[in-house]
């Protein structure tokens, strides 16, 4: 009897243990994030654990209800979940898969697990059931931001380099050719300062989608930086030609991109075209022709198509080689102060000097300053480069004032760059400071390409520097196409007639009549007219007919050194 009391009592002890370990499993179960299916293939047990109802809303109690699991996920999944969850018909241990539920919001990882007797039977499986809906989605963020641009959906620019290398193998391997457009907005740069960057990347974002619907198999695009696109074309003919883009592209440009505040806003592209395997053989050096070819065209004018030509890269090189001499020459201070005289019309005294900027390189070579100038205003040189001469023309006029005894006008030349420092009249006032330089005698010189770009800004820096007695000149006048509008406003002294009226001043009717006008207004106006590029006595001796006031030209003196400056300011005169 004994020996049947502890036996009892042995297996009272055991399913107590059970029971403890099962509310211990059914506890971690409960606890753990996800769902779990237990299968016993023994007992034929089938039982739901974990966060099941939070994920299904059916219940499993038997193997046939397994099925109701395939019936949740989206369709293209379920034979891939079926071949999982029924895993023991194959005699493998573990599988997972990820499926899309119907929902097409919500995304499940099943791993399966099952358990062989030593016969090879399927004895247990556990199918564990977890939600990665989260991860899933920072995972397509993650790959998103791998191949895409955030702004216009299109390809990012390292993505499409890649895919750009594949085409040109796949065009290596097949004598196919690949076309590059590289699209650059114009004038995106007053879009951005006029109406504001947002306004800026709601047009860069719209013209995206845009490129975006050009695309098809053989065309990919990108979007390469700020304003600028690519668009790939591989084995270009018929509707998806390069001539063929350009022609969709114009002909959407023609009506105005309507932003979310109500803008219309119409753009022009400038697009450079290169081609492998004739341009280049690479996907970095296609785009960079392509580049070039942009380039080019915006220099010779904007919205325009251009294609790469050998010819263009030497251009491109020559430019990069000037700039990087450029910034050696302005880090040593290699530039020369030439000065050209101007005189009286009447009696052929010294009136003053311009000062012109000239630039020999390390081979001794005088670079031009059609060259230098406007690749120096390219690249923001010349703010350093004005500064410079700012500096030397006032200490060499202060050192001839002294040294000659007797004033005169020091004109320089200042760009539309300078006049946009902050800083740019203090620079002035102090220079003159400096020097000891009294304001009267030096003559600030202006074009009118300076004067669009900013009327508002540069009146009020002119106005603040007259009113300190610094001269005033409008240099080039007539070459623009609004003159006589900013000659009522501007606190000008000086009016220079430009060269292209002197050189057919005494053959052509019409520039004779323009000329008089201008000279009788200046007049008018109490300004002093000065007549540019005087080369024959002819055209001197009519400008003092009429009544121009001074002359500047070779008809009198080039441009001369200093030390050729001083023997004229030794004389004080020329007759």
């Amino acid at each position: 009897m004994s020996e049947l009391s502890e036996q009892v009592d042995e297996l009272t002890a055991r399913n107590r243990e059970l029971s403890e370990r099962e509310r211990m499993y059914q506890q971690v179960c409960k606890s753990a994030v996800g769902a779990f299916l237990y299968c016993s293939f023994e007992n034929k047990l089938v039982c739901t654990l974990g966060q099941w109802k939070d994920f299904f809303d059916f219940d499993v109690q038997s193997m046939s209800d397994i099925f109701k699991i395939l019936d949740a996920v989206d369709e293209q999944y379920a034979m891939r979940l079926r071949n999982v969850l029924f895993l023991e018909s194959t005699g493998e241990e573990t599988a997972t898969v990820e499926c899309l539920l119907k929902d097409k919001r919500s995304w499940m990882q099943f791993n399966v697990e099952v358990c062989y007797t030593k016969e090879g039977q399927p004895a247990d499986k556990v199918i564990y059931i977890n939600d990665i809906t989260k991860s899933r989605s920072q995972n397509d963020e993650l790959i998103y931001m791998a191949y895409y641009d955030s702004m216009t959906g299109l390809y990012n620019r390292n993505y499409f380099v890649r895919l750009l290398s594949e085409s040109i193998k796949r065009a290596a391997e097949y004598h196919h050719v690949v076309s590059i457009m590289v699209i650059d907005v114009d004038d995106f740069k007053n879009i951005n300062d006029g109406q504001g960057i947002m306004i800026g990347d709601e047009l860069v974002q719209q013209f995206g989608g845009f490129i975006k619907e050009l695309c098809r198999d053989n065309i990919i695009a990108c979007h390469l930086h700020s304003d600028v696109y690519c668009i790939a074309i591989y084995h270009p003919e018929g509707k998806t030609s390069v001539e063929a883009l350009h022609k969709v592209i114009q002909k959407r440009l023609k009506n105005p991109f309507k932003l979310i505040g109500g803008q219309e806003i119409s753009i022009t592209v400038s697009i450079g075209v290169a081609e492998y395997p004739k341009a280049a053989d690479s996907a970095l050096e296609l785009i960079n022709c392509a580049e070039i070819a942009v380039f080019k065209g915006k220099s010779l004018g904007k919205d325009t198509i251009h294609y790469f030509d050998t010819s263009f890269m030497d251009d491109f090189l020559g430019a990069i080689e000037l700039e990087e001499k450029l910034k050696k020459a302005i880090s040593n201070e290699k530039f020369i102060l030439y000065y050209q005289p101007q005189y009286y019309a009447n009696n052929r005294k010294l009136r003053g000097v311009e000062a012109l900027i000239r630039w020999q390189d390390e081979d001794s070579h005088f670079i031009q300053p059609s060259v230098f100038i406007p690749a120096a205003e390219k690249n923001g040189a010349i703010i350093p480069i004005g500064r410079w001469v700012v500096d030397q023309s006032i200490r060499q006029y202060a050192m001839w004032r002294t040294q000659f005894g007797f004033p005169f006008v020091m004109s320089i030349n200042i760009s539309a760059l300078q006049y946009k420092k902050d800083d740019f009249v203090d620079s002035i006032v102090n220079t003159l400071n400096k020097y000891g330089v009294s304001p009267n005698e030096i003559e600030l010189e202006i074009t009118e390409s300076v004067l669009i770009e900013d009327f508002e800004a540069v009146y009020e820096k002119l106005t603040m520097l007259k009113n300190q007695g610094v001269r005033i000149s409008l240099d080039d006048f007539g070459t623009g196409f609004s003159s006589l509008a900013y000659l009522k406003k501007l606190p000008i002294d000086t009016l220079k007639i430009d060269k292209t009226f002197i050189d057919t001043v005494l053959t052509d009717s019409a520039t004779r009549v323009i000329t008089e006008s201008i000279v009788n207004m200046v007049k008018a106006l109490g300004f002093e007219s000065i007549a540019e590029g005087v080369e024959e006595e002819e055209q001197y001796r009519y400008l003092d007919t009429i009544g121009c006031d001074a002359i500047q030209g070779y008809l009198f003196s080039k441009p001369l050194s200093p030390v050729e400056m001083e023997a004229v300011l030794k004389e004080g005169r020329t007759d």
